[in-house]
């Protein structure tokens, strides 16, 4: 029973991380398109990519990762707090330990190893807020 748990759990997380991918990979492929074949603006292609990839990411999450049964009224909603806050949390830590970093000048790559922890704590935030709140 103990096995059985941890497996779903780690089956959920594993989901989540290829629904990521195919979100990313499906947003950043119209992004593209719009700006370099359209010809529209870096704002309008990445708000509509972003958009899109934002849609499939809520219903593969939730059909898909979470079998949920949540209204799409709630979940919606709490699907878009629970990445804002995600957002807001590990990329301020983010910029705190790149702006304090700076005090390390030895450290030749403080930018990009702050961006790669907020990137990993949104991720695990996001999955843990879409897991327990948006699709519970």
């Amino acid at each position: 029973m103990i096995i059985e748990n941890y497996y779903k759990r780690v089956n959920t997380f594993i989901r989540f991380i290829l629904v990521g991918l195919i979100n990313t990979c499906i947003g950043l492929s119209l992004i593209l398109v719009l700006l370099n074949v359209l010809g529209l603006s870096y704002w309008i292609s990445t708000f509509i990519g972003n958009s899109i990839g934002a849609t499939c990411s809520y219903i593969l999450n939730k059909n898909f990762t979470f079998n949920s049964k949540v209204s799409n009224q709630k979940g919606i909603s709490l699907f878009i707090l629970v990445i804002l806050g995600s957002y807001f949390i590990s990329y301020s830590i983010g910029y705190i330990l790149f702006d304090k970093s700076k005090l390390l000048t030895n450290f030749e790559y403080v930018k990009e190893t702050s961006l790669i922890l907020a990137a990993v704590l949104y991720t695990i935030l996001n999955y843990l807020g879409q897991r327990y709140i948006a699709f519970k």
